[in-house]
């Protein structure tokens, strides 16, 4: 089933993958977010996991296009502490992959740049500092990102309410 088939208006995608440390960071948002915050009606949290593109790709072919796209993720950007909280433009995001299915590949960004620029969609991608992403598997946020989870959830939803139509 594809996001827009649910009628929602706005989404709210938590990208990467829990077993690598602080990659799992946007699911652990969405795991938060659907248990502890007031989702507005219009809006539907999705654990993307490793598959966010294609749901971007879905939602590129898709007649029903959303308002607004959220895209949470953790990453790692020079100048910033660990647990930061914060918003990148799309093109902020580095193309260089820390594995070869991570949503940080240039083909993702493509697609979240066409979005935003062909389309009438609001595309934001909000991000957490990692502290660390282990090289192998090794499940659980650091204590950084453990602790940057309510602030993004509360980000989230001030991000959904400005973007309010």
């Amino acid at each position: 089933m594809m996001p827009h088939d649910h009628g929602k208006k706005r989404f709210v995608f938590g990208s990467g993958n829990p077993l690598f440390g602080d990659d799992g960071f946007g699911p652990a948002v969405i795991e938060y977010l659907e248990a502890h915050c007031p989702i507005p009606e219009d809006t539907a949290c999705i654990d993307a996991g490793t598959s966010i593109r294609g749901i971007l790709f879905d939602l590129l072919l898709g007649e029903d296009k959303p308002l607004q796209i959220i895209l949470v993720d953790a990453l790692d950007f020079p100048g910033r502490r660990p647990g930061e909280v914060f918003e990148i433009d799309v093109e902020a995001v580095s193309p260089a992959k820390i594995a070869d299915f991570s949503p940080h590949q240039f083909p993702t960004i493509n697609m979240l740049q066409e979005i935003r620029d062909y389309t009438a969609i609001d595309v934001r991608v909000l991000v957490a500092q990692i502290e660390a992403i282990p090289d192998e598997v090794r499940p659980g946020l650091s204590p950084a990102l453990q602790q940057a989870v309510e602030p993004m959830c509360r980000l989230i939803l001030q991000t959904l309410a400005s973007g309010a139509s």
